[in-house]
Protein backbone atom coordinates (compact mmCIF):
# COMPACT_ATOMS: atom_id res chain seq x y z
CA UNK A 1 0.00 0.00 0.00
CA UNK A 2 1.22 3.44 -0.55
CA UNK A 3 1.80 5.39 2.53
CA UNK A 4 -1.69 7.69 2.30
CA UNK A 5 -3.58 4.46 1.47
CA UNK A 6 -1.47 3.61 5.14
CA UNK A 7 -2.32 6.86 6.66
CA UNK A 8 -5.51 6.89 6.04
CA UNK A 9 -6.26 3.41 7.72
CA UNK A 10 -4.16 4.89 10.85
CA UNK A 11 -6.97 7.19 11.13
CA UNK A 12 -10.01 4.91 10.54
CA UNK A 13 -12.43 4.18 13.39
CA UNK A 14 -11.11 0.53 13.48
CA UNK A 15 -7.56 1.67 14.06
CA UNK A 16 -7.37 5.23 15.55
CA UNK A 17 -6.67 4.48 19.18
CA UNK A 18 -5.11 1.57 18.66
CA UNK A 19 -1.27 1.09 20.26
CA UNK A 20 1.36 1.49 16.96
CA UNK A 21 2.60 -1.71 17.63
CA UNK A 22 -1.34 -3.48 16.81
CA UNK A 23 -1.52 -0.90 13.74
CA UNK A 24 1.19 -2.37 12.42
CA UNK A 25 0.54 -6.13 12.65
CA UNK A 26 -2.80 -5.34 11.47
CA UNK A 27 -1.16 -3.37 8.38
CA UNK A 28 1.17 -5.78 7.36
CA UNK A 29 -1.12 -8.37 6.04
CA UNK A 30 -3.43 -5.63 4.64
CA UNK A 31 -3.72 -5.36 1.13
CA UNK A 32 -5.26 -2.97 -1.17
CA UNK A 33 -8.26 -3.92 -3.70
CA UNK A 34 -9.48 -1.98 -6.92
CA UNK A 35 -13.06 -1.94 -7.46
CA UNK A 36 -14.60 -0.18 -10.99
CA UNK A 37 -17.47 1.58 -10.40
CA UNK A 38 -20.79 -1.07 -10.01
CA UNK A 39 -18.06 -3.80 -9.35
CA UNK A 40 -19.31 -6.10 -6.48
CA UNK A 41 -17.28 -6.24 -2.99
CA UNK A 42 -19.04 -9.42 -1.63
CA UNK A 43 -22.93 -10.21 -1.79
CA UNK A 44 -25.18 -11.29 0.90
CA UNK A 45 -25.19 -14.61 2.44
CA UNK A 46 -21.52 -15.31 1.36
CA UNK A 47 -18.91 -16.19 4.39
CA UNK A 48 -17.31 -13.21 6.24
CA UNK A 49 -13.93 -13.24 5.90
CA UNK A 50 -12.52 -9.43 5.70
CA UNK A 51 -12.47 -6.16 6.99
CA UNK A 52 -12.74 -3.49 4.64
CA UNK A 53 -11.62 0.20 5.38
CA UNK A 54 -11.96 2.66 2.42
CA UNK A 55 -9.05 4.83 0.89
CA UNK A 56 -10.75 6.09 -2.03
CA UNK A 57 -14.47 6.49 -3.30
CA UNK A 58 -17.58 5.24 -2.20
CA UNK A 59 -18.94 1.74 -1.47
CA UNK A 60 -22.75 0.97 -0.27
CA UNK A 61 -24.00 -1.45 1.70
CA UNK A 62 -27.18 -3.33 0.41
CA UNK A 63 -29.58 -6.12 1.47
CA UNK A 64 -32.14 -7.34 -1.02
CA UNK A 65 -35.78 -8.07 0.34
CA UNK A 66 -37.61 -11.49 -0.67
CA UNK A 67 -39.87 -9.12 -3.13
CA UNK A 68 -36.42 -8.03 -5.02
CA UNK A 69 -36.40 -4.60 -3.50
CA UNK A 70 -33.54 -3.16 -2.81
CA UNK A 71 -33.02 -1.82 0.68
CA UNK A 72 -29.73 0.50 1.19
CA UNK A 73 -28.28 0.18 4.56
CA UNK A 74 -25.44 2.27 4.32
CA UNK A 75 -23.04 4.18 2.32
CA UNK A 76 -19.12 4.75 3.46
CA UNK A 77 -16.64 6.50 2.53
CA UNK A 78 -13.08 7.23 2.99
CA UNK A 79 -11.66 6.57 6.09
CA UNK A 80 -14.22 4.21 7.31
CA UNK A 81 -14.43 0.15 7.66
CA UNK A 82 -17.20 -1.76 7.62
CA UNK A 83 -18.06 -6.15 7.27
CA UNK A 84 -16.05 -6.04 11.16
CA UNK A 85 -18.82 -8.15 13.37
CA UNK A 86 -19.52 -10.29 11.29
CA UNK A 87 -16.01 -11.22 10.05
CA UNK A 88 -15.09 -11.72 14.07
CA UNK A 89 -18.19 -14.08 14.38
CA UNK A 90 -17.14 -16.22 11.28
CA UNK A 91 -20.73 -15.41 10.49
CA UNK A 92 -22.31 -14.37 6.25
CA UNK A 93 -22.34 -11.53 5.50
CA UNK A 94 -26.05 -9.87 5.83
CA UNK A 95 -25.33 -7.69 3.31
CA UNK A 96 -23.79 -7.08 0.20
CA UNK A 97 -21.35 -4.28 -0.97
CA UNK A 98 -21.29 -2.13 -3.84
CA UNK A 99 -18.47 0.08 -5.56
CA UNK A 100 -20.38 3.13 -5.81
CA UNK A 101 -17.75 5.09 -8.06
CA UNK A 102 -14.30 3.00 -8.90
CA UNK A 103 -12.68 2.84 -5.30
CA UNK A 104 -9.70 1.18 -3.51
CA UNK A 105 -10.19 -0.50 -0.24
CA UNK A 106 -7.85 -1.73 2.01
CA UNK A 107 -9.01 -5.67 3.38
CA UNK A 108 -8.02 -6.80 6.21
CA UNK A 109 -8.42 -10.60 6.51
CA UNK A 110 -10.17 -11.43 9.29
CA UNK A 111 -8.53 -14.31 10.78
CA UNK A 112 -5.40 -12.15 11.12
CA UNK A 113 -7.00 -10.05 12.95
CA UNK A 114 -8.23 -12.23 15.51
CA UNK A 115 -5.08 -13.73 16.36
CA UNK A 116 -4.20 -9.76 17.30
CA UNK A 117 -7.65 -10.12 19.52
CA UNK A 118 -6.07 -13.34 21.32
CA UNK A 119 -3.43 -12.07 22.22
CA UNK A 120 -4.21 -8.45 22.87
CA UNK A 121 -7.42 -7.53 24.69
CA UNK A 122 -6.86 -3.67 23.13
CA UNK A 123 -7.80 -5.05 19.58
CA UNK A 124 -11.34 -6.29 21.15
CA UNK A 125 -11.77 -2.42 22.33
CA UNK A 126 -11.30 -1.48 18.81
CA UNK A 127 -13.68 -3.64 17.53
CA UNK A 128 -16.38 -2.82 19.59
CA UNK A 129 -15.69 0.94 18.92
CA UNK A 130 -16.25 0.16 15.69
CA UNK A 131 -19.35 -1.43 15.76
CA UNK A 132 -20.70 0.78 17.93
CA UNK A 133 -20.13 3.65 15.44
CA UNK A 134 -22.22 1.37 13.14
CA UNK A 135 -25.06 0.97 15.23
CA UNK A 136 -25.21 4.40 16.29
CA UNK A 137 -25.39 5.19 12.46
CA UNK A 138 -28.38 2.88 11.99
CA UNK A 139 -30.25 3.85 15.30
CA UNK A 140 -29.82 7.52 13.70
CA UNK A 141 -31.27 6.43 9.85
CA UNK A 142 -34.24 4.95 11.95
CA UNK A 143 -34.95 8.25 14.40
CA UNK A 144 -34.60 10.24 10.87
CA UNK A 145 -37.01 8.08 9.56
CA UNK A 146 -39.22 8.30 12.06
CA UNK A 147 -39.01 11.87 13.27
CA UNK A 148 -38.03 13.79 10.11
CA UNK A 149 -40.25 14.70 6.92
CA UNK A 150 -38.65 13.67 3.33
CA UNK A 151 -37.42 17.28 2.94
CA UNK A 152 -35.91 17.42 6.31
CA UNK A 153 -33.73 13.86 5.76
CA UNK A 154 -32.55 15.57 2.44
CA UNK A 155 -31.14 18.46 4.28
CA UNK A 156 -29.72 16.37 6.82
CA UNK A 157 -28.21 15.15 4.01
CA UNK A 158 -26.84 18.53 2.22
CA UNK A 159 -25.81 19.35 5.60
CA UNK A 160 -23.52 16.45 6.51
CA UNK A 161 -21.50 17.35 3.03
CA UNK A 162 -21.51 20.74 3.00
CA UNK A 163 -17.94 22.25 3.00
CA UNK A 164 -19.12 25.00 5.82
CA UNK A 165 -20.96 25.75 9.03
CA UNK A 166 -22.27 29.48 8.48
CA UNK A 167 -23.19 31.17 5.02
CA UNK A 168 -23.36 29.96 1.48
CA UNK A 169 -21.43 27.42 0.14
CA UNK A 170 -21.61 24.87 -3.06
CA UNK A 171 -22.65 20.66 -2.34
CA UNK A 172 -21.12 18.23 -4.96
CA UNK A 173 -23.34 15.19 -4.73
CA UNK A 174 -20.85 12.24 -4.13
CA UNK A 175 -23.41 10.04 -6.49
CA UNK A 176 -26.73 9.43 -8.11
CA UNK A 177 -29.66 10.44 -6.92
CA UNK A 178 -31.45 7.21 -7.15
CA UNK A 179 -29.20 5.99 -4.11
CA UNK A 180 -29.14 9.26 -2.24
CA UNK A 181 -33.02 8.43 -2.10
CA UNK A 182 -32.42 4.61 -1.15
CA UNK A 183 -29.84 6.28 1.08
CA UNK A 184 -32.76 8.43 2.92
CA UNK A 185 -35.69 5.30 2.27
CA UNK A 186 -37.11 7.43 0.00
CA UNK A 187 -38.50 6.67 -3.63
CA UNK A 188 -36.55 8.56 -6.42
CA UNK A 189 -39.85 10.83 -7.19
CA UNK A 190 -40.72 11.64 -3.90
CA UNK A 191 -36.51 13.16 -3.82
CA UNK A 192 -37.64 14.81 -6.68
CA UNK A 193 -40.52 16.60 -4.70
CA UNK A 194 -38.15 17.31 -1.38
CA UNK A 195 -35.71 18.41 -3.56
CA UNK A 196 -38.36 21.27 -5.23
CA UNK A 197 -39.73 21.88 -1.41
CA UNK A 198 -36.15 22.55 -0.56
CA UNK A 199 -35.93 25.46 -2.98
CA UNK A 200 -38.37 27.46 -0.20
CA UNK A 201 -35.28 26.72 2.37
CA UNK A 202 -32.95 28.68 -0.67
CA UNK A 203 -31.56 25.16 -1.84
CA UNK A 204 -31.17 25.33 -5.69
CA UNK A 205 -30.50 21.64 -7.29
CA UNK A 206 -27.82 21.76 -10.97
CA UNK A 207 -27.54 18.23 -11.60
CA UNK A 208 -24.90 17.05 -9.11
CA UNK A 209 -24.71 20.32 -7.43
CA UNK A 210 -26.76 21.62 -4.23
CA UNK A 211 -26.02 25.33 -4.01
CA UNK A 212 -27.03 26.68 -0.03
CA UNK A 213 -28.03 30.30 0.32
CA UNK A 214 -27.88 29.93 4.31
CA UNK A 215 -26.10 26.67 6.27
CA UNK A 216 -27.81 27.84 9.20
CA UNK A 217 -31.07 28.80 7.85
CA UNK A 218 -30.74 24.97 6.66
CA UNK A 219 -29.89 24.02 10.12
CA UNK A 220 -33.13 25.29 11.77
CA UNK A 221 -35.34 23.69 9.11
CA UNK A 222 -33.89 20.29 9.38
CA UNK A 223 -33.91 20.38 13.10
CA UNK A 224 -37.72 21.47 13.34
CA UNK A 225 -41.13 20.13 14.74
CA UNK A 226 -41.97 17.97 11.44
CA UNK A 227 -45.81 19.50 11.93
CA UNK A 228 -44.09 22.96 11.20
CA UNK A 229 -42.19 21.64 8.25
CA UNK A 230 -44.65 19.87 6.35
CA UNK A 231 -46.91 22.99 6.68
CA UNK A 232 -44.33 24.66 4.06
Amino acid sequence: MKPDHIAVARHSMLLVAAPEAVVQSVLASARLREFDRGGTIFLQGERATAIYIVAEGWVKLYRIAPNGAEAVVGVFTKGRSFGEAVAFRHDVYPVSAEAVTDCSLIRIEAEAFLRLLRDNPEVAIMMLSATYVHLQSLVMQVEALKAQTGAQRVAEFLLELAPCKVGACEVVLPYDKVLIAGRLGMKPESLSRAFARLRDQGVTIRQNNAAIEDVVALRAFADEDPAAAWAR
